[in-house]
């Protein structure tokens, strides 16, 4: 009996529907996050390492050991066409765990960017490439190849628990975790906000006010603001 899930690649992973993850992928991040019910948020100190960065796919899951890329060369096994790597450490480390090289390995392979809450380097190269990593840090220290981790499990990254399917979308607002089965019904809730939002953005461009926009002005009286002519 496997006490842990360390040593463990899973290689038969459900993935949600690719015309429901199309149809998240026209939303940013704040949109899906506030449609979600304002959920599944990783930190916000995992940032795109290159301007324009931008991804949406479901979850290959990768845990890692610290200083540690073994697990990386078996997740690219596991990859298929737009999935997003998605890797958590058993403890932080800020290595460079990914660079130009893996990125040419797994995007061969389909995989459309990584999330990671450890350290990448070779950005100049990641960026040319058009591969889209958000990650914890950037950083030259290389990394060995030594320790099991596993592929396809459940991890935590960033504080947000990410299974594999997951659909995780990220852009420069942010990275935000989609629970695989709700993949379609929060396509049509970030559809509806956003366009409750465009109908909103029309008034404030008339110079409409967010005081009468939202209704404020009376719960605003009845709590106690005054306005005073001096």
């Amino acid at each position: 009996m496997r006490l842990n899930n360390l040593g463990l690649v899973r290689t038969n992973i459900e993935r949600p529907d690719p015309a429901d993850v199309a149809r998240l992928a026209q939303f940013g991040v704040a949109t899906i996050h506030e449609a979600m019910g304002r959920v599944g948020l990783m930190r916000p100190y995992m940032r795109p390492v290159y301007t324009g960065a931008k991804l949406c796919g479901p979850a290959v899951t990768v845990l890692l050991q610290p200083g540690d890329n073994w697990m990386f060369h078996v997740a690219a096994e596991q990859v298929q066409e737009g999935d997003v790597l998605v890797a958590g450490c058993t403890t932080e480390s800020e290595d460079g765990f990914f660079g130009d090289l893996l990125a040419t390995s797994v995007s061969a392979r389909g995989c459309k960017g990584l999330v990671i809450d450890g350290g990448v380097r070779d950005v100049a190269d990641l960026e040319e490439m058009n591969f889209p990593v958000f990650a914890r840090a950037i950083s030259s220290k290389g990394t060995v190849k030594a320790t099991l981790g596993s592929v396809n499990v459940p991890v935590v990254v960033a504080n947000a628990a990410v299974n594999p399917g997951d659909v995780v979308a990220a852009d420069v607002d942010g990275v935000v975790v989609v629970p695989r089965e709700v993949v379609g019904a929060v396509a049509d809730a970030s559809q509806k906000r956003e366009d409750n939002e465009e109908s909103k953005r029309q008034q404030f461009r008339q110079g409409v006010l967010g005081l009468d926009i939202y209704g404020m002005r009376e719960p605003l009286a009845a709590a106690g603001l005054e306005y005073v002519e001096d």
